[in-house]
């Protein structure tokens, strides 16, 4: 979901996961290539609106097994925010759940805020006002 208010856009990016183009689940069993699947998705999401990673103000995370999975969850997400050069860190949560499929290891959500190209309304509106002003 896109959502414009004063010169940014909040995305509101929805549980992401391990699917193809084609919407069939991949990399079955192995969590470590589900991960790296769906960081990828998200960052295609986040530039398809012009952002990046950057803009990511919030993550929850959700693991099937957090037991046997969060360390690597962990490593994963460490390393793909390292090569990001992520600075500050998004907020996170990772909680463990019964996922959409039963194939799906892990899921993701994001919260991005993101500055438009254009001015926010309310420069604008000021903006117009001067120049009725002035002439």
């Amino acid at each position: 979901m896109k959502i414009e208010v004063g010169g940014f856009v909040v995305l509101l990016i929805s549980g992401t996961a391990s699917i193809d183009e084609n919407g069939r689940s991949v990399h079955i069993g192995d969590f470590r290539a589900q991960m790296r699947r769906t960081l990828a998705n998200i960052t295609g999401l986040l530039a398809s609106e012009g952002c990046t990673w950057r803009d990511i103000v919030r993550t929850t995370c959700y693991l099937r097994d957090i037991d046997r999975d969060y360390e690597a969850f962990n490593e994963e997400r460490t390393a793909f925010f390292n090569t990001e050069e992520l600075d500050p860190l998004p907020a996170s949560t990772c909680i463990q759940a019964i996922l959409c499929r039963p194939e799906l290891l892990v899921e993701i959500e994001a919260i991005a805020i993101c500055r438009t190209n254009s001015p926010p309304e309310q420069a604008t509106m000021m903006n117009e006002r001067s120049q009725k002003q002035k002439g």
